[in-house]
């Protein structure tokens, strides 16, 4: 049976660090994923261009293509400032294209990032989604996102995913979508570089006996 996806990332390069490889599975599978990006991705940078602004969006689209996902949703929260919005808008803006796809599976954030726009953005999913009887979405995975997820205080609560997703097949194709974004991309030894992300799902994979792996915390499963 086709299922409908929703993947809610902050910032555009957030889906193919954190679920890319899972995002291309649900497409191999025959079901149909959507993403909104809640910000630009850019516009908190000192001296952001227009240029700067099309070029993530140039970046967003040919990565979302390499993935295979049906459609996007773009709003304009300020990026790395979403705290400085009441979560009922947030919120009311996701639960407005939930109402459009009705998704049966939602990946987002991981409450504990230290990113800002992620914790937001978790909090507003899970406000949109709240387990009421109209609600469609039975399913919510938060996905791990190098250089935030394992930045925060060791004092939050750790990232200790319960959910592990075989992407040993679609694993190039997440490789591809990220060198979409090459210029978000950083250097080894960061921790969002070409080598740390590979390293990352050969851990999930290797400690699980596959080949790559991502990996989620499960926020809700309702069968």
């Amino acid at each position: 049976m086709t299922k409908t996806v929703l993947v809610v990332a902050a910032h555009s390069d957030d889906e193919a660090l954190g679920c890319g490889g899972t995002i291309a599975k649900h497409v191999d599978n025959g079901d149909n994923v959507y993403v909104i990006f809640m910000t630009n991705g850019v516009a908190s940078r000192i001296s952001t261009s227009t240029n700067d602004i099309d070029n993530r969006f140039l970046a967003s689209e040919k990565a979302l293509e390499v993935l295979g996902v049906k459609d996007v949703f773009r709003f304009d929260f300020p990026d790395n400032k979403m705290d400085s919005i009441p979560l009922l808008d947030i919120a009311q803006k996701i639960e407005s294209i939930i109402a459009k796809i009705s998704p049966t599976i939602v990946y987002t954030h991981f409450s504990g990032d230290l990113n800002i726009d992620h914790q937001v953005t978790n909090k507003a999913v899970l406000t949109a989604c709240r387990p009421q009887a109209w609600c469609p979405v039975k399913e919510i995975y938060c996905f791990e996102v190098l250089s935030s997820t394992e930045w925060n205080s060791k004092s939050m609560s750790a990232f200790l995913p319960q959910k592990i997703v075989d992407i040993s097949e679609q694993w190039q194709r997440k490789k591809l979508s990220l060198e979409c974004y090459q210029e978000e991309m950083r250097s080894a030894p960061h921790s969002r570089s070409f080598e740390s992300v590979e390293a990352l799902a050969l851990l999930r994979g290797a400690t699980h006996g596959l080949h790559y792996a991502e990996a989620f915390y499960i926020e809700r499963v309702i069968s």
